[in-house]
């Protein structure tokens, strides 16, 4: 059964009443909310659900991850049957005391995502590739696939991925993309705009890693965190499964 209730996942409301959280973090979720919710995002989807309390956050700090996996089960038990809510979580990272470079970021952030595997108390989903080289892999945590994805103040071309001062990591579970899948003509139509948006945004066509889940001439692994460039992402993932 999912932890529930955790202190550590907040809302929107927790930001505007709240007097108990990090002044770091109170400052990132400020321009985090303003960049989104600027009329030119390019997301439709973020920028209505941060107008409409629909999102959630947690955070951590350098030396402080403990509550982290107990916060994201608490996020996934916003899913209900009764609950049709396409919710989206964002945990932001502690900044650093000088900006550092995208590798660095980038290696930060599948250590978190490693943690939460290593944490996780449930089972990955029989029949769920373990290798994120296979094309159907997925990362997974409490037994939900979720689509994560990277955003930090090295990007400097890729604006869209630019969210403030701190690391911040987006976890779509893959259950809100249902009906707007790769392959379905509501969820085509609807990548196709926000991308003809993103790329309007950042002057710089998509990048060649970004495709849809399933496509089997795609590491879903590299779009978590792309690059700050049209550069394909070459080597291993960092991810391993902790049974390999």
């Amino acid at each position: 059964m999912l932890t529930k209730n955790s202190s550590f996942l907040l809302t929107k409301d927790d930001f505007e009443q709240a007097d108990h959280l990090p002044d770091w973090l109170l400052r990132e979720y400020k321009t985090f909310s303003e960049t989104v919710t600027d009329p030119t995002f390019p997301c439709f989807f973020g920028m209505t659900a941060q107008r409409r309390g629909e999102l959630r956050y947690s955070y951590i700090e350098h030396d402080k991850w403990d509550h982290l996996p107990e916060a994201v089960e608490s996020f996934l038990s916003l899913f209900t049957p009764e609950n049709k809510t396409r919710h989206g979580l964002f945990i932001f990272v502690e900044p650093e005391s000088e900006e550092k470079s995208i590798d660095y970021y980038r290696s930060y952030f599948w250590d978190i995502l490693q943690y939460l595997h290593e944490q996780d108390r449930f089972d990955w989903p029989a029949g769920a590739p373990k290798d994120p080289e296979h094309y159907l892999w997925d990362f997974h945590f409490a037994g939900e696939p979720i689509f994560a994805f990277g955003n930090a103040p090295a990007y400097k071309q890729r604006k869209t991925r630019d969210l403030g001062n701190s690391l911040v990591l987006g976890f779509q579970p893959r259950k809100i993309f249902e009906g707007l899948e790769g392959t379905e003509k509501g969820g085509i139509m609807s990548r196709e705009k926000v991308r003809a948006r993103v790329e309007a945004w950042d002057g710089l066509p998509k990048h060649p890693d970004i495709s849809h889940f399933g496509d089997p001439d795609h590491n879903e692994w590299k779009q978590f965190f792309i690059g700050d460039d049209i550069e394909p992402i070459k080597g291993k993932c960092p991810f391993h499964h902790k049974d390999s």
